[in-house]
């Protein structure tokens, strides 16, 4: 059986990027009509045949997500990635998972899928830089963002609310009694860290509470990884808000191995309602994200844009709910 011509292998007669490539053969802008020209001629003359997406195949969707996201079997990433497999495979389509590492995506590497031209459309899941997803962008396929959103840039998106989540949670610990709190996020890592952060502040300005540096703890190396230390905390709270239950977790064994209690001496709570949420003794009150409806409205959202390439593009907010456990203590009397 011959060898499918792939993008790749006219990119590599022209000498120029799979990206360049791509985008002719789609007719976006970015490439002079005399390159363009040249790049139908060689895909015609090699044999190669764009798939079409308006003729009632399968789709074939490539779910895309950064090393440091997924690195851990058992992360709110792999759960998501698993309940979008899961939601495609029900109704015949097919995903192909990709892991994008540090180096690839700092040297601004295509995808493979993308390269190999396997796919019809792709989803980016979790935070890249902006010259990734520019660079994903630009080469024309098809593309929504899954947990990550930046309003400098028209994109399919669907995330979850962590805004009004986290606001939503912070009112129920002042309503517990609780006015000094702490928000334990890196503020900028993440779209999602960051909005989270915002809600906190709300919630805390409405209850006449002034938000002040010292009052937000960094949960985050240089490389994106959760790491916490005492030394950090200047002066004890009576909560700590996180802005995932991995934080929470992590922050409450820290807290533990110092003789410090958990709710006696201090309250958590978490976001995510993920396992270690669970796991944790005592459980931990976080704010549930339906995973389940993320997942299914990035499939939905990918097709719809596949099926209507010139809609505007959708911004997806997908709400939660509170989880009370064990971990807040009330301080009214």
């Amino acid at each position: 059986m011959a060898k499918a011509v792939r993008m790749s292998d006219i990119a590599q007669k022209l000498n120029v990027s799979t990206v360049t490539v791509s985008k002719a053969l789609a007719g976006k802008d970015g490439v002079s009509e005399e390159l363009r020209t040249e790049i139908q001629r060689i895909a015609e003359e090699i044999g190669y045949h764009k798939k079409s997406v308006n003729n009632g195949k399968m789709y074939t969707f490539g779910i895309i997500t950064p090393h440091k996201y997924i690195e851990k079997g058992h992360s709110f990433y792999w759960t998501l990635y698993e309940r979008a497999i899961n939601w495609l495979s029900q109704r015949g389509y097919i995903g192909i998972l990709e892991i994008i590492s540090d180096q690839n995506e700092q040297m601004l590497e295509l995808p493979q899928l993308i390269q190999s031209d396997r796919i019809d459309g792709i989803i980016l899941m979790g935070n890249f830089s902006e010259e990734y997803c520019n660079l994903v962008e630009d080469s024309a396929i098809p593309m929504v963002m899954l947990d990550s959103f930046d309003a400098r840039y028209s994109r399919d998106t669907v995330i979850s609310d962590g805004y009004y989540g986290m606001y939503t949670m912070v009112n129920h610990l002042i309503q517990m009694g609780h006015r000094d709190i702490m928000y334990v996020g890196s503020v900028g890592e993440t779209s999602s860290i960051t909005d989270r952060y915002f809600g906190f502040c709300r919630a805390m300005m409405e209850a006449g509470i002034t938000v002040t540096s010292d009052m937000t703890i960094p949960d985050r190396d240089d490389d994106g990884k959760i790491e916490i230390s005492m030394e950090d905390i200047k002066k004890m709270p009576t909560a700590f808000v996180c802005n995932c239950d991995s934080t929470a977790y992590i922050l409450m064994k820290l807290l533990k191995s110092e003789g410090i209690s958990i709710p006696e001496d201090v309250s958590i709570v978490g976001f995510d309602n993920f396992v270690l949420s669970e796991l944790a003794d005592p459980q931990i009150t976080t704010y549930a994200i339906d995973i389940d409806r993320m997942a299914k409205e990035a499939c939905r959202c990918l097709i719809r844009r596949l099926q209507h390439p010139d809609e505007n593009a959708h911004r997806i907010v997908v709400s939660g709910s509170l989880v009370f456990r064990d971990s807040v203590r009330s301080l009214k009397k």
